[in-house]
């Protein structure tokens, strides 16, 4: 049986920080052969964020692929001391146990070292109320730690990178043990 995973992008663009992290998750699936799906919340339809619609067929689509999925990446940027507002849009429109019996990988990035706890105080019990109940340790990465490059794309600083490697070798040993 595949394993199968769903990265949800909490940021408001794909040309952020952001996106250089997506893509580093996304690369490391693909070399595992995990089958993986995106979702960039800020391209689901607004009205349907915004208004609750839980009829909406793109909403449906995606909360399919969450349903049929073994790891799910929660990757948001940290605004205001927290995780954004487009992805708490999205996680109420997920059904209430979505999470549970997933392998949730929890990553933020932000301006400081002092909006860590974002992930534990904010996201956390939000992705618990949802029915995770095996939720890895978060990686959280300072910004600048991921450097804008000129000719286009990202750097990522090694520190960074081998946490967040870390903690992706780990969903390999967490899906076995499950």
């Amino acid at each position: 049986m595949m394993t199968k995973a769903v990265i949800i992008n909490g940021s408001n663009s794909k040309n952020s920080r952001v996106t250089a992290i997506h893509e580093k998750v996304e690369n490391h699936f693909i070399t595992q052969g995990i089958v993986v799906h995106s979702n960039y919340v800020h391209e689901l339809p607004a009205a349907d964020l915004l208004t609750a619609n839980f009829a909406s067929k793109e909403i449906q689509a995606e909360n399919k692929w969450i349903e049929e999925a073994d790891i799910i990446v929660v990757l948001t940027p940290i605004y205001k001391a927290s995780y954004t507002g487009i992805l708490k849009t999205y996680l109420d429109l997920l059904p209430q146990k979505a999470l549970l019996g997933k392998t949730i990988l929890p990553i933020a990035i932000g301006g400081s070292i002092g909006h860590l706890l974002a992930l534990e105080y904010a996201l956390k019990p939000v992705l618990s109320v949802l029915g995770a109940t095996s939720i890895t340790h978060s990686v959280y990465i300072v910004d600048k730690q991921i450097i804008r490059l000129d000719e286009g794309g990202f750097a990522i600083e090694e520190e960074a990178i081998s946490r967040l490697e870390a903690e992706l070798a780990q969903l390999k040993q967490v899906l076995i043990v499950n």
